[in-house]
């Protein structure tokens, strides 16, 4: 396989990204309250400084990881790693995501290859310190229909399930239409035949859907070096019990982002998360639900579930497992449990991390540096070539579809369509005859006005129809511009949120994830378009 960058796009020119996010990456002053350091390579020095001054359990850290990997996945160069986070001189990046059936869309693979990348140019800025890439499942959401499809090759594939509860616990055997599914549609080839028995052996081999994920994700990305952890554990929970009974009984983190979101909102930005007064939930086997403050009691939703002040307690130093949550406090039980100096996400996520310092502050937690992952836009060699022959440079594929076939048309004409100077002309021309007339009446001032909107209204209106009838003659290149862009943008958004690893994989074989390695610079700040071939 061969790849390689043909162009780098400031986020801004993709029209994909928020306010909120584009100033962050331009450092602006206005967000300064909001983060501890600078998105860049240049502020791990502090952060380390600033996290070896945190207790961290160590130990108990790395006997969950290994527990969880097992005999079966702990090979001697993954002890090795986990062991090192036994040293007060390693420390992690961390990414996490949902629980997607096939890994979801192809940003799945961005955000765990940008951490891997992340952590490598990090421990070679800081010699004497290791820095161990972590991706951190999501198990503990509860939204399957969120992660319950893959698309691939212009079809969805969808896991029914009656389950519920946090989709982590969820058993992934009853998926075996859904791999039935799989396997047919993926062929017959070398490849097709290894990610089959790998997904066949996740999904059927696996008693839960967060040991099946890690599984795969390690069968595809272990050998750079990268932990997976599942923080739906009682050991790991009971490092977080305090702060989670704090939290709940005194509103601690909902205050805090409140002042936040309305800080945010002064200085002009839109906020993301939306603080309640109990930002956990209850959790157990098909139960993941709310826990509110009602009548002077503390109630499980949606159950008979209800606790005083004193038992609810009680519960959380017995069961602290059972408390889960929600998106405003999970950073803070990541960070709580790490050796974590970075969170690796994508401008959704980062957007409520903004919104989180005061919570940190609150518990005295180092607030991490928030970096963005990478973006790609993938384009395939035959579409290379179409756009080639079109003489259209992938980044124009950026703008609207409408926008595009007009620029193209304009371009490739060989008459002149835009009237732009005789717009100018008569401008001027009325600009005149405007002069003329207020000095006879002034009255007529707003009349001349008047026409000259009317007239320059008469010639856009003769511009667009000139637009149109060229359109015609190129009827062939706009349909195949068309199809190139509705393939590379489906449904016109970013390919990087639809379409899944697989296909690529099909072609490329695991040198499509060597690839991406070798390209994807975690400090460049840029929207990268690779060309595959």
């Amino acid at each position: 396989m061969d790849c390689k960058t043909t162009d780098l796009l400031d986020f801004a020119q993709t029209g994909f990204f928020s306010k909120l996010i584009l100033d962050y990456l331009e450092g602006d002053p206005a967000l300064a309250p909001f983060q501890s350091y600078s998105p860049s390579i240049h502020a791990f020095s502090e952060a380390i400084q600033a996290k070896k001054k945190e207790h961290v359990d160590r130990r108990v850290l790395s006997e969950v990881i290994k527990s969880q990997y097992g005999p079966d996945l702990l090979s001697p160069q993954t002890e090795s790693i986990i062991d090192s986070l036994n040293q007060p001189t390693t420390f992690t990046v961390t990414t996490g995501h949902q629980l997607n059936v096939f890994g979801g869309p192809l940003y799945f693979i961005y955000k765990i290859i940008t951490t891997i990348n992340l952590a490598e140019a990090v421990e070679k800025a800081n010699p004497g310190t290791r820095i161990v890439p972590v991706f951190w499942m999501a198990t503990e959401d509860h939204d399957f229909e969120e992660i319950n499809h893959v698309h691939l090759f212009g079809k969805q594939l969808k896991w029914d399930s009656k389950q519920g509860g946090a989709t982590g616990r969820m058993d992934p055997r009853d998926m075996r239409e859904l791999l039935r599914q799989f396997r047919e549609i993926l062929g017959r080839s070398a490849q097709a035949e290894e990610l089959a028995s790998m997904f066949e052996v996740a999904y059927s081999g696996h008693r839960t859907l967060a040991s099946a994920t890690r599984y795969f994700v390690h069968q595809l990305l272990g050998k750079y070096g990268l932990i997976i952890l599942d923080a739906d554990d009682p050991r790991l929970k009971a490092l977080f019990s305090e702060i989670i009974k704090q939290d709940i009984l005194e509103g601690i983190s909902g205050t805090a982002v409140s002042k936040t979101n309305e800080q945010l909102e002064q200085a002009g930005y839109k906020t993301q998360a939306h603080p309640r007064e109990i930002n956990f939930f209850y959790l157990e086997d098909g139960l993941r639900e709310r826990i509110v403050f009602e009548e002077d009691a503390y109630r499980v939703l949606n159950t008979d579930k209800c606790f005083t002040a004193e038992s609810l307690t009680r519960e959380i130093d017995l069961h602290p497992q059972r408390f889960s949550p929600n998106v405003i406090m999970r950073p803070v039980y990541q960070e709580k449990i790490l050796p974590n100096l970075a969170y690796i996400g994508g401008g959704g996520e980062l957007a409520y991390w903004l919104q989180l310092r005061g919570v940190f502050q609150a518990y005295q937690i180092n607030f991490p540096i928030l970096l963005l992952r990478n973006s790609v836009l993938l384009v395939d060699e035959k579409s290379a070539r179409r756009l080639e022959s079109l003489g259209i440079p992938p980044a124009s594929l950026f703008q609207p579809e409408a926008q595009l076939m007009t620029s193209f048309v304009k371009t490739h004409s060989r008459h002149e369509l835009s009237l732009d100077e005789e717009k100018r002309l008569l401008e001027q021309l009325f600009d005149r005859i405007g002069e003329k007339a207020y000095a006879i009446d002034p009255t007529l001032k707003d009349s001349a006005e008047a026409e000259k909107a009317k007239a320059l209204n008469s010639l856009k209106n003769l511009e667009t129809k000139l637009t149109r009838a060229s359109k015609r003659r190129f009827d062939t290149e706009l349909g195949q511009l068309s199809r190139i862009r509705q393939k590379l943008f489906p449904n016109s958004g970013l390919q990087e949120r639809h379409d899944n690893f697989i296909p690529f994989y099909l072609q490329y074989g695991p040198s499509f994830i060597d690839q991406l390695k070798h390209k994807l610079d975690p400090c460049i700040n840029k929207f990268q378009i690779l060309s595959v071939s």
